[in-house]
């Protein structure tokens, strides 16, 4: 008996230990960089299916302009886009729709792409002080982001992790700048799933104002995924 309980509290006292490690902020931080990086390394190219729709004055039933094209992504070349239907005022989808493509488009391309990385090297990360909590089932932890510097690919905002692997799973914040023309800050969110062992943007918002055009909202949701892994070392 004594043996047993000598050894369950070995058990627990393990248990704790790691509970402590796994909550060490600058642990989870470099976790973090690390599942970041892992993505980096591993992903090839995907290619994707992506929803555009924007609405206007508070109106999310009814979009102004919608647009739905096919993405592919090469690492070391960035985002390419084919436009398989659009609709709408033909001034949105000029104005703000292309305008968003072309920022992504921007931001993928290799030396750019570096410095909009959800890390330590472009965020000041701060493990918040709530407690673990959990995101479409998943245990999570949840991170400020503050911006190292200023630019128009960087946000503040929060950051929900995967309590085990790290990986990303929802941001929301304010982007510095908006991608949209003739708009104001954007406030920003995006959700991800894990797509052959990474996580993949599934849905994101983005919420702008304006004198000109007044409240601009734009949903994307991302379907259809196919990922190349590059081959394992």
């Amino acid at each position: 008996m004594a043996v047993r309980v000598l050894a369950g509290f070995s058990v627990c006292l393990g248990s704790i230990a790691l509970c402590a490690q796994q909550l060490d902020p600058k642990s989870i931080i470099q976790h973090v960089d690390a599942a970041v990086q892992a993505r980096i390394d591993n992903v090839a190219d995907y290619s994707v299916t992506e929803h555009y729709a924007v609405f206007r004055n508070h109106d999310e039933t009814h979009p102004v302009a919608e647009m739905t094209v096919r993405t592919v992504y090469r690492k070391g070349q960035g985002k390419s886009y084919t436009t398989l239907s659009e609709s709408g005022s033909a001034f949105i989808r000029s104005q703000v729709l292309h305008s968003v493509l072309d920022n992504e488009k921007r931001l993928s391309q290799p030396g750019t792409v570096e410095t909009a990385l959800i890390d330590s090297a472009n965020y000041v990360m701060e493990l918040k002080p709530d407690e673990p909590q959990q995101l479409n089932g998943r245990d999570c932890l949840i991170l400020s982001l503050t911006p190292r510097r200023s630019s128009p690919y960087l946000f503040k905002g929060t950051l929900w992790v995967d309590a085990k692997d790290y990986s990303i799973l929802q941001l929301e914040g304010t982007a510095a700048k908006s991608p949209f023309f003739l708009t104001g800050a954007a406030q920003v969110s995006r959700q991800y799933a894990g797509i052959s062992g990474f996580p993949m943007a599934m849905h994101a918002s983005a919420v702008s104002n304006s004198a000109l055009l007044g409240q601009t909202i734009v949903k994307i949701d991302y379907k259809d995924y196919q990922v190349n892994l590059r081959p394992a070392k």
